[in-house]
């Protein structure tokens, strides 16, 4: 004899198989009394399915979708497809920034079946996906394993080749992993050097937890953290500049992995943006074509008005009457 709980999932997955059912088919699918039948469907609207039904002798019932979702049930090629499809997702960014398709992956691995892993797993193998110019690939094991090391709450030893190619292993506190729309990124306290750090999950080698428990107090944003490493971090040159946009613009103008945003009212925002130099800098913000003023460093902004002179003057416009109604400074 079947236990209630196997029982009550068997009727969800033959309810699921077409739009509706007799009491008495139900029953002689699941291999119980009719009467049976009628308690599991109760018990089953008590946990969150929505089971219709119709009285009369030819009525019967019918699964509908909820307002929550249910215990779902999945033979093994539907499991199969939804990872696949999920693995997809995570990897492409097709979803956006957030990280719902990687944790719903995740979730699901926990409890595939051996046998549904291992077919995953040969997939994973087998695939080779075509990244889109100049970006780095990462595989879908290791977005896993960097994502349940998140989940899991405990310190990890970290393998990593940084952009020189220098090979490291360092213990850290792993806190979250980011998406960018372009890669992903590993937020995590480097344990020796006491300090939160981001890497680029394209470059970890390998990662192990060590069953150290860790309760992480007070830790950063970790999608600021990410920005303000990725927009200034390779730049030896980092500005300050207003832009007379409201953020919602400003992000549009500079991506989140170029700058570092914050608003000043409700029709400007202050941006920290990493350049090679002063007059690369200065002609970048000139190519915005929005109204802004550069608060720092003076080099930056004497190389922005340099630069709006000399296109003035190439235009046969007075550089210091133009200048002020471009908003810009004037000696």
């Amino acid at each position: 004899m079947i236990s209630a709980s196997a029982r009550l999932l068997r009727l969800v997955s033959v309810l699921a198989a077409r739009p509706s059912w007799t009491c008495a088919e139900l029953a002689a699918r699941t291999g119980v009394t009719e009467r049976t039948v009628r308690r599991d469907v109760a018990r089953l609207r008590e946990i969150g399915y929505v089971v219709e039904s119709e009285p009369g002798p030819w009525g019967g019932y019918r699964l509908r979708a909820g307002s929550r979702v249910p215990p779902l049930i999945l033979d093994d090629e539907e499991a199969l497809a939804v990872a696949v499809g999920l693995r997809e997702a995570a990897l492409s960014g097709a979803l956006g920034g957030d990280q719902a398709a990687l944790s719903a992956l995740l979730k699901l691995r926990q409890v595939l079946p051996p046998r549904i892993a291992e077919r995953l797993e040969e997939m994973d193998a087998a695939f080779v996906p075509l990244p889109r110019a100049s970006e780095p690939q990462i595989t879908p094991a290791m977005l896993l394993d960097l994502a349940a090391a998140c989940r899991r709450g405990e310190r990890a030893r970290l393998a990593y080749r940084d952009g020189q190619g220098r090979a490291t292993v360092r213990d850290v506190d792993p806190h979250r992993l980011v998406h960018t729309g372009r890669r992903w990124y590993f937020v995590a306290r480097d344990v020796a050097r006491d300090q939160w750090r981001t890497f680029r999950a394209d470059r970890v080698e390998r990662i192990q937890p060590t069953g150290q428990p860790v309760d992480l107090t007070d830790p950063p944003d970790p999608a600021q953290l990410v920005s303000r490493s990725t927009a200034n971090g390779p730049y030896p040159l980092s500005a300050t500049v207003r832009l007379r946009v409201p953020m919602e613009q400003a992000l549009k103008l500079i991506p989140a992995t170029v700058g570092t945003h914050r608003s000043d009212g409700p029709g400007a925002t202050v941006v920290d943006v990493g350049g090679p130099d002063a007059d690369g800098l200065a002609a970048y913000l000139l190519g915005l074509g929005v109204p802004l003023r550069v608060l720092a460093p003076a080099a930056v902004r004497e190389a922005l008005v340099r630069r709006t002179r000399e296109l003035l003057g190439d235009n046969d416009v007075d550089g210091d009457e133009a200048a002020v109604v471009a908003g810009l400074p004037v000696r």
